[in-house]
This record gives C-alpha cells, sequence and structure tokens, in this order.
C-alpha cells in the first residue's frame, strides 16, 4: 500500500492546469515544447532525489529514540532493539494486518525464512490496535520478534524511517551497517540475494 502520487503521469493535468491558470490569470507561459521540457526535467531531478533518498546508510538519531510496543506491553526504543540483534544478520519488517500487499508477501516471507534460519527477523506493525496486531502475528504465524508503532504509517517512527510503504524491508549485516534500507515486495529475489551474499 503506498501514499505516493504518480508524478510522471500526472504531468499532462499539470500542464492542462497551467494553461487553464495562463488564461484565467493572464500569466505568460512558455511554449508547449518549453514548458514540456521544464516539467520533464523537474521530474527527472525529483526522481533523483528519490533514488539518493532511498537507500541510506544508517538510521537517524530521530528514528533511534522512538518507543515500539512489544507483546507484553512494555516499551522499548528501537536502537535497544537493534542492539538486542547485534553480531547477527537481521531483516526489519514493517508491515500491518490490514496490509493486501503484506498479506500477499508472506509466503515470500517464509519462503525466506526458511532458507535462511541463520537470519533474525523483526516485525514492525503498523496495525491502529493491540488486539488487530496480536491477532494478525496469530494469524499468519510469524516467527521473530514482534514490536508495535502505535501511531501507524504517518506516525513520528514511520516518518523517522522514510515510510511510505509496506511491507518495507530492511536488511543489517553482522556489523550494524545497514546494507538494503528500503525494498519492497517486489523486491524479493535482491532480498534473497543479499541475504546470500551475507552468510
Amino acid at each position: 500500500m503506498s501514499n505516493k502520487v504518480g508524478f510522471f503521469f500526472d504531468l499532462p493535468i499539470y500542464y492542462r492546469f497551467f494553461k487553464k491558470s495562463e488564461k484565467q490569470l493572464c500569466i505568460p507561459l512558455p511554449k508547449t515544447n518549453t514548458m514540456k521540457k521544464l516539467f520533464l526535467c523537474l521530474a527527472f531531478m525529483l526522481s533523483m532525489i528519490s533514488c539518493i533518498n532511498a537507500q541510506k546508510k544508517e538510521f537517524s538519531k530521530e528514528s533511534l529514540t522512538k518507543k515500539l510496543i512489544t507483546l507484553d506491553g512494555s516499551e522499548i526504543s528501537f536502537e535497544k532493539i537493534l542492539k538486542n540483534h547485534a553480531g547477527k544478520v537481521t531483516v526489519i519488517e514493517v508491515w500491518a494486518s490490514w496490509c493486501g500487499d503484506c498479506v500477499k508477501a508472506m509466503p515470500k516471507l517464509k519462503e525466506l525464512q526458511t532458507n535462511n534460519p541463520n537470519v533474525d527477523y523483526v516485525f514492525i506493525s503498523m496495525d491502529k490496535a493491540a488486539d488487530k496486531w496480536k491477532a494478525g502475528i496469530e494469524k499468519h504465524e510469524l516467527k521473530g520478534d514482534q514490536y508495535w508503532a502505535t501511531d501507524g504509517m504517518k506516525g513520528e517512527f514511520g516518518k523517522s524511517i522514510d515510510l511510505d510503504w509496506i511491507p518495507r524491508y530492511i536488511i543489517i549485516d553482522r556489523k550494524g551497517e545497514i546494507i538494503t534500507y528500503r525494498a519492497i515486495e517486489t523486491d524479493f529475489e535482491q532480498i534473497n540475494a543479499t541475504l546470500k551474499s551475507l552468510n
């Protein structure tokens, strides 16, 4: 599930909007070809910025201090969660029981776990309620450490890890370095290859 807007596909809409504004407000705009080139250039620049930000090498200080909820109801910082898995290759999945794409990806995730038994798995739920989160764990038989971000996808923790889509996968190596900051359900081939290279 995504909150992103398809910028490239909306270019014609933006262009028509500005042409309409030109007539209504008497604002002169460049000729059609020039205008299209400007929009394409802007779109390219935005896509480059997105790619640069897509794979960070370390978590922000803000994210490390955020508190998540454990299955017994206690609080734990994200930094402490990471320290609990120090020295182990770790896959973090950000998910929710209401997320259709997350559910569809479960068989691939379980296959990933079967093929990589020495890897630690951490699940961080974006569910809206604790009972939904716990019921989802039981229903999908998720094996790994379970945590809940109480404020959901658009909350402080989600923003601190640049969350714009779930399921989201993060891979950390034995040294605690981020190898993959952003992967989604269509990236399992890449995820498998990365884990194979780390084992």
